[in-house]
């Protein structure tokens, strides 16, 4: 396998691992999105809401009582398969520092550097398949919220549409998918 190859699929994941911890830890996977004027912005993340005030720039954040409360079910769905991803991606790098040609551990045997080059695009792929399944889950969730508020004609005075945490989920899934084609 080619290193130069090698070193862009491992930058690649690199990226993307950062950017699925990002999405992870950040508290933005759904914001408010009213047209009228608006005095506050609203985030609702895995972990917590944080409202910003516009006037300002004041953010409180309000935790979740607990991790084992009972929570809806995109929040567990998503909290647990980004977690996975995360931790699948993580180890897929760790297998893939090992398995590059240009790192002297093994050298004597490019057999076994190569099959952890694969081992690490499989470990990654399948990462990359949960984190998007989780992204995805959370964004499809937010979706049938919105529009089942509308078939109903129900309007609370405000509506939410996908976050930045969302949007960087589904792009560093996307990113250990292509760096799980590369290896």
């Amino acid at each position: 396998m080619s290193a130069a190859l090698q070193v862009t699929a491992f930058g690649l994941a690199l990226l993307s691992t950062l950017l699925l911890l990002l999405a992870t830890c950040t508290d933005c996977w759904m914001v408010n999105a009213d047209d009228s004027l608006e005095v506050s912005h609203k985030c609702r993340g895995l972990w917590r809401e944080c409202v910003t005030n516009m006037q300002d720039g004041v953010r409180t954040c309000d935790q979740y009582d607990s991790i084992l409360a009972d929570h809806p079910v995109k929040i567990v769905v998503t909290r647990t398969l980004m977690i996975t991803a995360d931790l699948l991606a993580g180890l897929a790098l760790a297998t893939l520092v090992l398995g590059l040609d240009c790192i002297t551990f093994l050298k004597e045997d490019p057999c076994v550097k190569l099959k952890m080059c694969y081992g690490a695009g499989v470990i990654l792929c399948t990462g990359s398949i949960l984190g998007l399944i989780g992204s995805v889950w959370y964004a499809v969730d937010v979706y049938m919220e919105r529009a089942m508020l509308v078939s109903h004609n129900i309007f609370l005075g405000v509506h939410y549409e996908f976050g930045w945490s969302c949007w960087l989920g589904m792009a560093g899934s996307m990113g250990c998918f292509v760096a799980s084609v590369l290896l």
